[in-house]
């Protein structure tokens, strides 16, 4: 497809596509910058260091605090061992997280984008580098325009080693949490770690650099889901980074010694463009860009100070405040709101189940495959024999005794293959799972039991040591 049209012969080509505009946001000093420093130097530091605390869990297992030890199908995080048979603790993790992200959205807007999402840490880290070599907003800009000379190629080569450098970093603590971190270092250093390690860290490095060095706000625009869900997450009561047109218009450059009268506040003068790392203008009302990092308030602030005028000219406030007749300076947050009851009531309901799920949980796993070729046999002396695959989870972190047994299938005999006496007890290891065969057999004297293709009947497996019974809900397969 051509990218450039013509409206009228004669007339120059115009661009079809507006081609992306470079931003160039501007260090912005205040309150809320100071709030973003302190959470992205808290977030950075516990994702960078969490791979390095110790937990000491007994011998033979990992003492590493957090880990997602995929190899043995568990994850670690702190006193808490979750297996693979309960990921639905993870979904439901998961859950919480979204309802969390909703109910702070309800109250202040994309809040969550603007201080603690991992584009938008990284992002700043990467300008507060870009920043360090190639200076402010103006100087940086500078630098674009001008001529390749010694000091640009160095200024440049010097920012984008330095991003190449946070991304090998980032990418390095990120494979820490998949294995032991002190372990996986030197492997990695000497060549020995697995191949796997080199390509995720490779994947990590490449994504970090380009999505906080290079893409930056487009991530946020083009590629982020939750600007387009927002609008529905928040209400007329919700705050958010608001310009007060009331106040500020009608807007127009400002000199010392003139009068106020017949004006509003706001004196043109572009700071809270000019800090803004999506470039938007938030003076053209709620936009899709903004993510509410209130570095546009610090800025105005600033500026209002400086020319004698009340701060508060873009702020945290809510749309009924804005069109109502009588406006507040500093409006009231109504928590008690419909959407922020149910978000909360909803988090109050998952926490519940998963906390209920958890004080129920059994450190015995027992799992069940049924043999489907074939799905039945029948012997010789005519009886039918049914064959099941029974894997036994130890979750506790020593080893332990079991005895399978069957129930509600009269005359039936249990056999696990590999052992002589249906009755004896099979260890299983700390930690570990193991695998039997077991055959159940119904002899021809009790045939006439069975209840058509399918006779429900129960696996019974009990704990030799606390006598703790597991009951596995299963069928017999015969002839109709």
């Amino acid at each position: 497809m051509n990218q450039t049209t013509e409206a009228t012969v004669g007339q120059r080509p115009t661009e079809a596509y507006i081609g992306r505009k470079k931003i160039y946001p501007k260090l912005a000093h205040g309150f809320y910058r100071k709030v973003k420093w302190a959470v992205l130097v808290v977030t950075l530091g516990i994702y960078y260091l969490l791979p390095w605390l110790r937990w000491d869990r007994g011998p033979n297992l990992p003492d590493q605090a957090f880990l997602l030890d995929f190899a043995n199908q568990r994850l670690f995080f702190g006193p808490i061992e979750i297996w693979a048979q309960e990921l639905y603790y993870i979904t439901g993790i998961l859950i919480l997280s979204a309802l969390g992200l909703f109910l702070v959205t309800a109250v202040a807007g994309r809040m969550w984008c603007g201080y603690t999402c991992p584009q938008t840490v990284w992002t700043d880290l990467m300008i507060l580098v870009e920043r360090f070599w190639q200076g402010d907003r103006n100087a940086r800009m500078r630098l674009d325009n001008g001529r390749w000379t010694f000091e640009k190629i160095w200024k440049k080569a010097g920012t984008h080693i330095s991003w190449l450098l946070i991304s090998v970093a980032t990418g390095g603590a990120l494979v820490f949490y998949f294995r032991d971190a002190p372990t996986l270092l030197v492997e990695l250093f000497t060549g020995e770690a697995p191949a796997v390690a080199y390509a995720f860290l490779a994947i990590f490095t490449g994504t970090t650099y380009l999505l906080g060095g290079i893409a930056r706000e487009q991530v946020c625009i083009y590629m982020c889901p939750w600007p387009r869900i927002q609008a529905a997450m928040f209400d007329r009561e919700s705050l958010l980074v608001t310009y007060r047109d009331y106040r500020g218009e009608p807007r127009a450059p400002h000199k010392k010694g003139q009068p106020w009268d017949g004006r509003g506040d706001c004196v043109d003068c572009k700071a809270c463009v000019t800090v803004c790392p999506m470039g938007i203008d938030i003076r053209d009302g709620s936009q899709l860009e903004c993510i509410q990092c209130a570095l546009c308030i610090d800025a105005c602030n600033d500026i209002m100070q400086r020319v004698g005028r009340p701060q508060g000219l873009i702020a945290y406030d809510t749309f009924e405040n804005v069109e109502a007749p009588v406006h507040l300076a500093h409006p009231k947050v109504k928590l008690f709101r419909p959407r922020i009851v149910l978000y909360s009531l909803m988090m109050l309901l998952v926490t519940g189940i998963m906390a209920a799920a958890w004080m129920n949980r059994s450190s015995t796993d027992v799992t069940v495959q049924q043999d489907r070729n074939p799905m039945f046999v029948k012997l010789s002396d005519g009886s039918l024999r049914n064959g099941f695959t029974v894997k036994l989870l130890n979750k506790e972190h020593h080893g332990r005794g079991f005895q399978l047994g069957i129930a509600g299938l009269e005359g039936a005999k249990l056999t696990v293959v590999g052992f002589d006496d249906p009755t004896s007890t099979i260890k299983v290891a700390s930690d570990n799972l193991r695998a039997l065969k077991v055959l159940v057999t119904v002899p021809v004297a009790m045939r006439d039991k069975l209840k058509g293709a399918a006779t429900p009947f129960q696996l019974i497996v009990t704990c030799a040591e606390n006598g703790d019974v597991t009951h596995h809900d299963l069928n017999f397969r015969g002839p109709d």
